[in-house]
């Protein structure tokens, strides 16, 4: 993990460096446009500004200075928004865990039981009716149907749905009624973001039972008389929930990022849309310090998802001893 994780930080840095110019150069370029091309800075003023901005250095020497910080827990500071990195963090990390914790329990909550229903009704009104759902649940993207809503709610109930807070409570202090207004702004995006991988995990419960279902094992079971509901909770439930479990890996880092696109769309002050900023305006360390933490996200979680399998699925650790 330690050796991706490097790996992870030399390609991302790397990466980010690879666009013509830099953060000085895109600086230089909003002033020019904000000014209707009236000024220009002289080459003295862009070499003590990338002076100023450690950008002088070779990218190699950026890269070790700024691992270097972080391992003395300084993440950096943003050039555009002349903040430490980890303030900016610590200001959207919370209500991203928030939106994006609440979106998968939702998810689950709904989709594994629709999934169960399904396999196990097989070719049913109900099938039918959550197949189609579903079907229309992967093909729609999750930004259409924000603009969507936001068109919908406010030609006809003159509302606006962007954001998490109403306009009075935005920059307030935390208070009782600041949360009664964040609960009230949430189940939009929640609706939202929900959707796609709601439709996917029904889908995929529904395939995995259904497979498990037709197995000799289960047929000799319901033959001997074992009772449904505890043949299905105990057996097939157990080994076709595996695939869901493997997607651990992907959702810490979507917890960490939310949906990118949809929080754009929907004005949230979540990280996603911090971390686009950040790279459109070549600003290093906030960009390269957000893909870091992804990255290690998603090696955690593939971790914790292989654990969790092997507690599953006994199989597994058989497999594995043997």
């Amino acid at each position: 993990m330690i050796l991706l994780l490097l790996l992870l930080s030399i390609v991302s840095f790397i990466t980010i460096q690879l666009p013509t110019g830099d953060y000085v150069t895109s600086y230089l370029t909003k002033a020019r446009v904000a000014t209707v091309n009236q000024t220009t800075a002289s080459e003295a003023e862009i070499a003590a500004l990338r002076k100023e901005y450690g950008l002088d250095q070779p990218v190699l020497v950026q890269y070790f200075v700024w691992m270097r910080n972080i391992f003395h827990g300084n993440l950096g500071r943003s050039f555009a928004m002349n903040k430490p990195v980890k303030d900016l963090l610590a200001e959207r990390l919370p209500l991203t865990v928030l939106v994006s914790m609440l979106t998968l329990l939702l998810t689950y909550l709904i989709a594994i039981p629709i999934g169960i229903y399904s396999a196990t009704h097989q070719y049913s009104l109900g099938d039918y009716f959550f197949t189609f759902i579903g079907y229309i649940g992967l093909a729609t993207p999750s930004f259409l149907l924000a603009l969507v809503l936001i068109l919908l709610f406010n030609r006809y109930f003159g509302l606006s749905i962007g954001g998490l807070f109403s306009a009075n409570y935005v920059n307030a202090a935390w208070s009782f009624k600041k949360i009664i207004d964040l609960l009230k702004h949430l189940p939009i995006p929640l609706l939202v973001i929900s959707t796609a991988g709601t439709a996917g995990i029904i889908r995929v419960m529904r395939g995995c039972l259904l497979d498990e279902l037709r197995k000799p094992y289960v047929i000799t079971a319901r033959a001997k008389g074992v009772k449904e509901s505890t043949l299905l909770l105990k057996y097939p439930l157990r080994i076709a929930i595996n695939p869901i479990i493997s997607t651990i890996g992907w959702i810490l880092p979507s917890i960490f990022s939310g949906e990118v696109i949809v929080a754009i769309v929907l004005n949230l002050p979540t990280t996603g849309p911090l971390l686009l900023q950040a790279l459109l305006q070549q600003d290093v360390y906030l960009s390269g310090t957000i893909i870091l933490i992804l990255g290690f996200l998603t090696i955690l979680g593939t971790f914790i998802s292989d654990m969790l399998l092997v507690l599953a699925d006994p199989r597994i650790y058989l497999e594995k001893r043997s």
